[in-house]
């Protein structure tokens, strides 16, 4: 794996260091030789991810359980570790509860980022990585999608993100000392190779591919495929699913590129190619051994037929690709899956 070292930040914040993308992004983080503070209320994780960190890092992260909208803890921690850069991830993602619950998505994903930008500004922190989406991009007039392609949104979950990256311009517009980097993401899957950390939400997965896992798992019955009307190649949507390590050295990556380059940046982090929703559950079938029991349901609210990136500026810019390919991410899936089914997943891996 590449070591992204950086002199210009030692002291990194993560918001949401514990979810599914911190985790991952603080494990590259120490191993690259950042200090990492994780700042997270555990609505949708758990303090267990401590310890695994450490278990593959051999380092502990300080870890502080709080809301990312209490203003005056976020800003406290900040001066108290003498935070010099933040990456933001602390957010609600999924797209058919954002239209479910549109209050509470506007309320934690555009008020928390307020609350956080306000702490930046009062411990005088004008470095940040934001946890972009490719929902901005809403319905695509062309692929693959690049950083010029107009952006909307066909979700509330889509239309925070483009509220917070509009935020972020007019902020980077306001001084000039601020430097932003918007990761656009496309779909994170997979797993660290230990099988330590992973995909674990609370409750009923909204993703694809936690949810793949637990009914090959046996946890659910079976997989709803939200539409097979679609005009792809098969009809199912299709979408670039990108592994969550690849990602995390994408965000270790930017840091070095963000210290010399002041201003807001938006940059897709993606492979640029497009799996179908039922290419990914007979992917999962071969990577696991188990096939995947699934039936077609309507349509979700404010899904889109197709989506995947164009990923070229952050080759350009960053020098970084995504390396791993469809298998890895399905078997670290399934190998992290099994990991956290068993009592000693904490203490060693297990191989698939």
């Amino acid at each position: 794996m590449p070591v992204y070292k950086s002199d210009c930040f030692v002291n990194i914040l993560l918001t949401g260091g514990m979810g599914y993308i911190g985790s991952h992004v603080a494990v590259v983080l120490l191993q690259a030789g950042h200090r990492v503070v994780l700042y997270d209320n555990l609505s949708n994780s758990d303090a267990g991810v401590l310890v695994r960190i450490e278990q593959i890092t051999g380092k502990m992260p300080i870890f502080i359980q709080a809301d990312i909208r209490a203003a005056e803890t976020l800003a406290d921690a900040l001066k108290q570790h003498a935070v010099e850069a933040v990456m933001h991830f602390a957010g609600l993602k999924a797209v058919g509860e954002s239209a479910q619950k549109p209050i509470e998505y506007y309320a934690n994903n555009v008020e928390g980022t307020i609350s956080l930008l306000e702490a930046m500004c009062k411990a005088e922190i004008r470095t940040l990585v934001f946890s972009g989406s490719a929902a901005v991009y809403g319905e695509p007039q062309y692929l693959p999608l690049d950083e010029m392609h107009p952006l909307s949104a066909t979700n509330p979950y889509g239309r925070t993100k483009l509220h917070i990256e509009e935020m972020l311009r007019d902020l980077s517009a306001s001084n000039p000392l601020w430097c932003i980097v918007c990761l656009r993401y496309f779909n994170p899957v997979g797993a660290h190779e230990s099988g330590l950390i992973g995909e674990n939400p609370v409750g009923i997965p909204n993703n694809l591919m936690p949810y793949i896992a637990r009914v090959v798992a046996g946890e659910l019955k079976e997989l709803s495929v939200f539409g097979n009307d679609y005009p792809t190649p098969d009809g199912t949507g299709v979408r670039d699913y990108i592994h969550v390590m690849d990602l995390a050295e994408g965000h270790a990556a930017s840091l070095p590129w963000l210290a010399e380059h002041p201003g807001c940046y938006a940059i897709n982090l993606g492979t640029g190619q497009g799996y179908s929703v039922l290419e990914m559950v007979a992917a999962f079938a071969s990577a696991s051994g188990h096939a995947v029991p699934f039936q077609i349901v309507p349509r979700r609210t404010g899904d889109v037929a197709a989506c995947y990136a164009n990923p070229g500026k952050a080759g350009r810019e960053l020098g970084w690709r995504a390396r791993r390919g469809l298998f890895d991410m399905c078997a670290s899936t399934w190998k992290f899956q099994r990991c956290i089914g068993l009592e000693s997943c904490t203490s060693r891996a297990i191989s698939p």
